[in-house]
């Protein structure tokens, strides 16, 4: 009785948890200030449609700047951009720059500044730190740090990313078949990552979300299905079923990519440096779970069969929820 109340409770958790949320929940703003003449910048303000910042959000711009001339706005997918042009009197370092209401938001900001005869400099805004000040050239944070950032975080709040890599953890049995089968998942995502991020492919969004919540609704039900005596073909050739959706998850990551924006002049770098920390935020999930099993084993191992059956109807759950929602949306 006791085991079922808590599998009860484990799906309820899972169900309640993230079902409201999208499933990738990182679309920051981004602001990339260009110097275009000494004293003259160019400005791109970019923000979600259905975040606070593209409602009410404004720039901070450095007090020796004003604008110059009208702005003009227009709708790019589900982004609002804004353009406008500022003069600034002498040098825009040790300057401040911030978002208006970012405090508010529950996402980040990135700004990008690059100056005619200066190194670029990248920052990066957050609720808690609304307003940055310009760094001068020795202490300039760089653009490999704040996108190796933005990975991690991706794939730790993209539950559908989450839940995939974790549906493998629970569908797989030893610690050396779930690193050969995650290496699998990475090398496919990463390239249709760089090939979609750099023109080479395409696919369309809609569809593609609406596979990758099947995918994880397939490794839930191979999950629950899953017995000691009958080896299904996901665990037959797990590598293959992981290439095989890592190849869509991949188009995910660059739709999501392309939401936060990429540096003119950095691409390369950004890139790599984001791939990288999707990677690092993968590996952290496949530890933290494989611990929390080996854990349960060596405490009550009488339990993990349920917890893993509870944990995969809460996955399935939720992902059937995403499929529909992406189906009709």
């Amino acid at each position: 009785m006791n085991r079922c109340c808590a599998i009860l409770w484990i799906c309820l958790g899972l169900a309640l948890f993230p079902a409201s949320a999208r499933a990738d929940e990182l679309r920051p703003a981004y602001i990339e200030m260009t110097e275009q003449l000494p004293g003259q910048w160019s400005i791109l303000w970019k923000a979600s449609t259905n975040s606070r910042l593209g409602q009410t959000g404004e720039v901070i711009f450095p007090g020796n700047c004003k604008t110059d001339g009208d702005r003009r706005r227009e709708f790019a997918g589900s982004n609002i951009l804004t353009r406008l042009s500022l003069r600034c009197d002498g040098s825009v370092q040790g300057k401040r720059i911030g978002l208006k209401a970012l405090e508010l938001s529950n996402t980040d900001a990135l700004v990008r500044i690059a100056p005619i005869d200066g190194p670029v400099q990248t920052l990066r805004l957050t609720p808690d730190q609304p307003i940055a000040t310009l760094a001068r050239p020795s202490v300039i944070s760089n653009v490999a740090a704040t996108y190796t950032i933005l990975g991690i975080e991706h794939i730790l709040m993209g539950f559908d990313h989450l839940f995939f890599v974790l549906a493998l953890v629970l569908l797989l049995k030893g610690g050396w078949l779930v690193a050969k089968t995650v290496t699998a998942f990475t090398v496919a995502h990463s390239i249709t990552l760089v090939g979609s991020t750099l023109g080479l492919l395409s696919l369309p969004p809609q569809p593609v979300e609406a596979v990758i919540a099947l995918s994880i609704i397939f490794l839930a039900v191979e999950v629950v299905k899953a017995k000691p005596d009958d080896i299904r073909l996901s665990e037959r050739f797990p590598w293959i079923v992981a290439f095989l959706f890592g190849l869509l998850h991949g188009f995910g990551f660059a739709g999501a990519l392309a939401e936060i924006g990429l540096p003119q002049g950095d691409v390369p770098l950004a890139l790599l440096t984001f791939n990288l920390g999707v990677e690092i935020g993968q590996l952290v999930i496949v530890a933290v779970a494989l611990a929390t099993l080996y854990g349960l084993r060596q405490i009550r191992g009488q339990w993990v069969h349920a917890v893993k059956t509870a944990m995969a109807y809460g996955i399935g759950i939720i992902s059937t929820y995403w499929f529909i929602e992406r189906m009709v949306a």
